[in-house]
């Protein structure tokens, strides 16, 4: 179970980051004091109960998937 958790908190911490490059690219105010409250632990994201897929996009090398618009409205119930 230490190995599953430490492998979500590292891709968590590698979306957060990649997130936060990409609003502040976009000219999104991001403040440190906001960034303190950060963390990889969130968990609305993982499906514990649920089918999976683990079909694996196709990226390059040290790549991430899009991330989604800050700008659209949140859909929480595919969460």
């Amino acid at each position: 179970m230490g190995l599953v958790l430490n492998c979500v908190v590292l891709w968590t911490t590698v979306y957060l980051d990649a997130a936060v490059r990409q609003l502040k690219a976009q000219g999104y105010p991001v403040r440190d004091e906001d960034m303190t409250h950060l963390s990889p632990f969130v968990n609305r994201h993982l499906g514990v109960h649920g089918a999976y897929n683990f079909a694996l996009p196709d990226l390059a090398p040290d790549a991430v998937r899009d991330l989604r618009d800050p700008d659209t409205a949140e859909d929480d119930e595919e969460i």
